[in-house]
């Protein structure tokens, strides 16, 4: 059948559209007379959508040496199969690992974070009152800044209506302090995307691992390539860790305007003043 069609095809008797068309029906309506009689129909149909395209270059590719096109086309039918199938099946891992990193995060994370804490008030106003009982609010201002990588719109607001700044400025300070730091940012951000993609790597590493027989060339590739993954997962999560957020005393004191070394002292007293806190409310 199919070698009368493709004769029919040579001397013009039918278009190339029409051939390829016939090859099409024949092979969605008779899947029973073909190599892939064992898989389910639904399966069977996406692999034939997904085969069509390439069907062309499969009628151009035959040669009329050896071989008929009926068993040209019925090798290529076969290895195109092993082919879609691999290609099933590592999308179906990656699918699936992701999705069982993604469900726990989601279940983690229904609830919104919260960054304000109910005692935040109280030690916000401790904080800003000095040993002379004076406000001081440069310090808490200077502390903002430098941690202006985790301090939302939202927050900053909250902020600075305890400690008695406009709300405005404040948020002008944060997105200044931002705009000079913006490159670093991006590189963070870049780092950590990469971080997630290595991650996910991993995960379908030990998941295609886990589907191999042990002992076996693809067991033994998938094991090597895991180990190698991990280790540079490794090496990126310690580079972070390793990458400044904050921002740096100078770009602060740039920001307020005032000296490097003011805000030197102003952050120092703040440590200071945060550990002896934590040392009473410890022994309380």
């Amino acid at each position: 059948m199919l070698n009368e069609l493709y004769s029919n095809f040579l001397t013009g008797k039918i278009s190339r559209t029409d051939f390829e068309g016939l090859i099409y029906t024949r092979l969605i309506n008779n899947q029973d007379k073909t190599c892939l009689n064992h898989w389910k129909s639904d399966e069977y149909e996406d692999f034939i959508s997904w085969f069509y395209p390439r069907l062309q270059k499969t009628i151009d590719s035959y040669q009329e040496i050896g071989s008929s096109f009926e068993s040209f086309l019925n090798k290529y039918f076969f290895v195109s199969s092993k082919e879609y199938r691999v290609r099933a099946v590592t999308n179906a891992v990656t699918e699936y690992s992701a999705w069982s990193v993604r469900i726990p995060e989601m279940y983690t994370r229904e609830e919104p974070p919260e960054y304000i804490h109910k005692n935040t008030e109280d030690v916000i106003t401790r904080l800003i009152i000095d040993k002379k009982g004076r406000k001081n609010t440069r310090r808490i201002l200077a502390l903002i800044l430098k941690c202006y990588y985790y301090v939302s719109d939202d927050l900053a607001e909250k902020i600075a209506l305890k400690i008695g700044v406009n709300s405005n400025e404040l948020i002008e300070m944060l997105r200044r302090i931002r705009k000079i730091r913006q490159k670093k940012d991006d590189a963070i951000y870049l780092l950590k995307e990469r971080i997630y993609c290595q991650y996910y790597r991993c995960i379908i590493y030990e998941k295609k691992k886990s589907l191999a027989r042990e002992n076996t060339a693809v067991y033994n590739k998938y094991t090597y390539r895991l180990e190698k993954a991990r280790e540079r997962l490794e090496k990126m999560r310690k580079r972070l860790a390793g990458i400044r957020m904050e921002a740096t005393n100078k770009q602060v004191a740039e920001i307020i305007g005032i000296s490097k070394g003011t805000v030197d002292a102003s952050l120092h007293r703040l440590k200071i003043k945060w550990e002896t806190m934590s040392k009473k409310a410890d022994l309380n």
